[in-house]
């Protein structure tokens, strides 16, 4: 099992340096990018894994490990899955325990689950769910493993669709297959509505004030005295201070904590932060107003597109990044409900694709099952590396054949 976690939606801050996703040096990458730009560099034309947990995806999707742990506080499970062609769970708050995840916002943060197929992630799920005395937030109910049944009948199940989920940026190859999912879903028997989730549109900038607020918070915490870094200087308690924390973090997380703290300040507390927690409470109350309707599953992209070129990918400031990363994800943290991701085709890139199901609240068999079924539907596990090695060998890693477009 792997644990990772390099923050940002691409994982490209971290102190290790960017984290490459392993289709950049896929077959199907490679020819579709040489065939469009016969002088393109491989050293230096790749692509993102998404993130912030980009590591852990890319040691799945890579095959260096069956399964690895994530954190998901507004989608940084599901976005590098998504960019990685792997399955991504984030369960319901409190299903599992937050115990030894480093805190960045407590009221979101989740520990999700990366995998190469649903069923390996059931199974995980099914070991690490339950109450912990050391977390206070986990439920108090013994949790029975997640087994799922090989057949699964739509007939009962009635999905929505959220209109708010049309959002600008939005790939037509990803509305595409949202499309097409839906369509199938509808054959097999299911029923297929649309929803409507009219604070979906507040969510970014809520979800952005909330986070900065907390990480600032949390963030407090590493001083240099206690433990951690600790800048060496010893000119003044106040100087070490700052040149520990100056050192300790970088540019990302230290905008974080000066907005976080503007928004905590007396005279903004209730313009910003108390104005956020309603907002959040409203969003939370759509997807409750969903699920009483009589939809049991929410059907949505869980991206806008393909993984982006890195040389593109940081031309844009964080801020920017963010807000067209967490689009379809962080409303999920926010109300507190499980989502997982599941790949669902090819771009024309011969990048991965994937859909996002989100469940109601300690739901997990349900929403498993469900997309165990359209994982089937698709059979996608199309990853053939191609690389030649120094020896002049040449790697093929091969899979199955991909749901096409």
């Amino acid at each position: 099992m792997c644990i990772t976690n390099a923050k940002r939606s691409g994982s490209t801050d971290s102190i290790f340096g960017p984290v490459k996703n392993p289709w950049s040096y896929s077959k199907q990458f490679r020819e579709k990018r040489k065939a469009c730009c016969p002088d393109s560099n491989e050293s230096s034309d790749w692509v993102i894994t998404g993130g912030s947990s980009g590591g852990s995806a890319a040691s799945v999707s890579a095959g260096t490990c069956y399964v690895a742990l994530g954190s998901d506080t507004g989608g940084s499970t599901r976005n590098p899955a998504c960019h990685c062609g792997i399955v991504g769970l984030k369960p319901t708050y409190g299903l599992v325990s937050r115990h030894g995840l480093i805190p960045l916002v407590n009221s979101m943060d989740v520990p999700g689950i990366l995998a190469r197929c649903v069923d390996d992630a059931a199974t995980v799920l099914g070991v690490i769910a339950g109450h912990d005395p050391q977390d206070a937030t986990t439920i108090q109910d013994h949790i029975l493993p997640f087994t799922l049944p090989d057949v699964i009948d739509l007939s009962k199940l009635c999905v929505g669709i959220p209109k708010e989920y049309h959002a600008p940026g939005l790939s037509s190859e990803i509305l595409s297959i949202w499309t097409k999912a839906a369509d199938m879903m509808e054959k097999a028997g299911a029923k297929v509505v649309e929803v409507s989730m009219p604070h979906t549109r507040y969510s970014i900038v809520c979800y952005h004030v909330l986070c900065t607020a907390e990480v600032a918070s949390n963030m407090a915490r590493f001083d240099g005295l206690e433990y951690g870094h600790r800048a060496d200087i010893k000119d003044s308690t106040e100087a070490m201070y700052s040149a520990t924390r100056r050192g300790g973090f970088n540019d990302v997380v230290r905008g974080r904590i000066l907005s976080g703290n503007f928004f905590l300040l007396k005279q903004n507390y209730e313009k910003y932060f108390l104005k956020a927690q309603k907002v959040r409470r409203l969003i939370a109350d759509d997807f409750v107003n969903a699920f009483k309707s009589g939809v049991d599953i929410l059907l949505t992209p869980t991206t806008l597109g393909d993984a982006a070129p890195y040389l593109d990918f940081i031309q844009e400031d964080n801020r920017t990044r963010s807000a067209q990363e967490d689009v379809f994800t962080q409303c999920a943290n926010m109300a507190g409900v499980p989502a997982i991701t599941v790949p669902a085709g090819l771009s024309s890139r011969g990048l991965p694709l994937g859909l996002q199901f989100i469940g109601q609240a300690f739901c997990e068999q349900q929403l498993l099952s469900v997309a165990k079924w359209f994982e089937k539907q698709t059979n996608f596990c199309p990853l053939v590396l191609h690389k030649t090695h120094d020896n002049g060998h040449i790697d093929k890693r091969q899979s199955k054949s991909a749901f096409s477009l």
